[in-house]
């Protein structure tokens, strides 16, 4: 039967410098998806209408990147927003599960384009169009300066946020589909071969559909309340094992609520003797010193659960 039941706070709940910490990174993030998307709004209406202009299938296909890119950064951002929302009566662990939602909707929406352009690509082919090198060489010369310009401006944020992460992916990948718009751009000017215009845009399609795939996966893994990539929980079990004062250790479960926080719950049956809160205290101080794994609920029992007395007749 049960002899304890503590842990630190879930995840819903800001609690001492961590919170204050993920606060202020949520804020950094905020900015800078804003000034990307700024960047990244202005250009598209241009490369839409250069694209048509120009007859380049290859710029329209970095287009409907660079629209995927804003479409993208504002799903981001609202994200962002909506998960500074604090817990609530009917979201217990608040809201941040929004922004691995944006990064599956972005990565649905970037494999969509991608078919698209693939399908177009191999019909353009067999029936080319005339295309305007000069004009097209232009427009993805300023395209490629905005990329660089938002990817710089994400880069610090990517690797602590799997949202942000999402929308700098979308924008490089809309970097790459520049370069090879400005490489085919230079190719048909030189030598008339409109032909280059679909390849290109195939080309830009089939680089970013494994990218996509990784971060679909990612936001799924999280999505089903998966393992953390990183961690793994044969570890987390051999090390609560292992504790002074356990017997033993079941229910054990493993998640992230968003992309940077890991959460562990685990059912810890003690050995004779063992002072309940004592052990807790230093499974838990384990778990963040060896895998940094703050966010833990341990319920401390003097028998397993599954063969304890009921408490009731």
């Amino acid at each position: 039967m049960s002899e304890a039941s503590a842990g630190h706070e879930p995840i819903g709940h800001d609690h001492g410098p961590g919170g204050h910490a993920h606060s202020h990174t949520a804020n950094a993030n905020a900015r800078q998806l804003t000034l990307a998307l700024a960047l990244t709004s202005a250009f598209l209406v241009a490369e839409v209408i250069g694209g048509l202009v120009f007859g380049s299938l290859a710029l329209l296909s970095d287009a409907a990147h660079m629209f995927t890119d804003t479409a993208a950064l504002a799903i981001a951002l609202a994200a962002i927003k909506i998960g500074q929302r604090k817990a609530d009566e009917r979201r217990t662990f608040g809201y941040r599960r929004f922004e691995i939602l944006a990064a599956a909707f972005n990565a649905v929406l970037l494999f969509g384009v991608a078919l698209y352009v693939l399908i177009e690509g191999a019909r353009r082919i067999f029936e080319p169009a005339p295309v305007q090198s000069t004009g097209m060489l232009i427009v993805a010369g300023l395209g490629l300066a905005v990329n660089l310009i938002s990817m710089r401006v994400l880069a610090g944020g990517k690797d602590k946020s799997l949202n942000v992460k999402g929308a700098y992916l979308e924008v490089w990948a809309d970097m790459v589909g520049s370069v090879g718009v400005i490489a085919g751009a230079l190719v048909i000017q030189f030598t008339g071969w409109s032909w280059v215009d679909p390849v290109v845009a195939i080309a830009i399609g089939l680089w970013v559909l494994p990218r996509t795939w990784v971060l679909l996966r990612d936001s799924t893994n999280i999505l089903l309340e998966g393992a953390p990539s990183g961690i793994a929980l044969a570890g987390i079990r051999t090390t609560i094992a292992e504790t002074p004062g356990v017997a033993g250790v079941h229910d054990l479960h493993l998640w992230v609520s968003g992309a940077d926080q890991p959460s562990c719950t685990a059912h810890v049956v003690l050995a004779a003797g063992a002072d309940g809160e004592s052990v807790r205290r230093h499974v838990a101080a384990r778990l963040e010193a060896d895998f940094d794994v703050h966010h833990v609920t341990i319920q401390t029992e003097t028998a397993p659960c599954d063969a304890a007395e009921p408490l009731h007749p």
